[in-house]
């Protein structure tokens, strides 16, 4: 953990006011919780990948240690909102149906560039999340615990950023195999994980999974929590880590083509519920 960073106890748990909680939130919330309380799985895979990285071994432990954080923080405002859940049942439900690959000696990017950009899109992801759900709710004490981990995961995204310029001059990657690399990541964010997370999270002990049906109801809550100026961020952030220039004309339309394509998302989603 970072020297001086929030402890849970810092924390105004005191602050929970349970009438302006959002009962369509709880579930996403219920949902994060589990995966960033996993955030050890990739950690291992992390010093894998970098095994003869020793600095940077130490820096993804420390990213490790904050993530789990988050996940305990989340899990706790979860079950002040619905006393009924169980964390520590659901995240041993979702570590049963849904691994990480560890074992692995090499990035699946394909080089550790490409690793520390993945990365990024996803602490660009989250922040820009965590950001967009404390926006959206009411309730005094999730917006502080938001607004703690957006900042975390900003603080997350520059220090993988670095090490992406690191290894980037290491291996040469071009702007082009960066955005590769981005693209990929960003459609990623679809698969299993989060599905299976709000599966675990909020499903009864005897469902089956159903990727479609849990992936639906996770991005139909989670899209609509967004804003445009949440969406700009994003693309901005993402430009930067490919190496474009974060404030160009090519980003604007850019943010302008990520807002269409999520407002167009969440009325398919909205419909599909209905």
């Amino acid at each position: 953990m970072a020297r001086g960073h929030w402890r849970l106890e810092d924390l105004p748990w005191d602050g929970f006011d349970p009438s302006t909680v959002d009962s369509d939130l709880v579930p996403l919330i219920k949902a994060a919780a589990l995966v960033e309380y996993n955030a050890h799985d990739y950690t291992a895979y992390l010093c894998n990948v970098f095994s003869d990285d020793p600095e940077f071994q130490a820096v993804a432990r420390g990213w490790a240690d904050e993530e789990v954080q988050h996940g305990a923080a989340l899990g706790r405002w979860a079950t002040l909102a619905d006393p009924s859940f169980d964390f520590d049942g659901a995240v041993a439900r979702f570590r049963a149906g849904y691994r990480v690959p560890i074992d692995l000696d090499a990035s699946v990017r394909g080089s550790r560039t490409g690793e520390m950009i993945a990365r990024c899109i996803v602490e660009t992801g989250t922040s820009s999340y965590y950001t967009a759900i404390g926006d959206s709710t009411e309730e005094p004490l999730l917006r502080e615990i938001c607004r703690r981990i957006a900042a975390d995961e900003l603080r997350h995204y520059k220090i993988f950023y670095d090490y992406s310029k690191k290894y980037r001059d290491l291996e040469g990657l071009s702007t082009f195999q960066r955005l590769k690399v981005a693209l990929s990541r960003i459609g990623e964010s679809e698969d299993d994980e989060l599905a299976y997370a709000y599966f675990a999270a909020n499903e009864a002990p005897d469902a089956v999974y159903n990727h479609a049906r849990c992936n639906a109801a996770y991005m139909r809550r989670a899209y609509g929590r967004y804003q445009p100026k949440h969406i700009d961020r994003a693309v901005s952030m993402v430009f930067k880590a490919c190496g474009l220039k974060p404030h160009s004309p090519l980003s604007a339309v850019a943010s302008r083509g990520a807002w269409w394509l999520v407002d167009r998302r969440v009325r398919k989603l909205e419909r599909m519920a209905a």
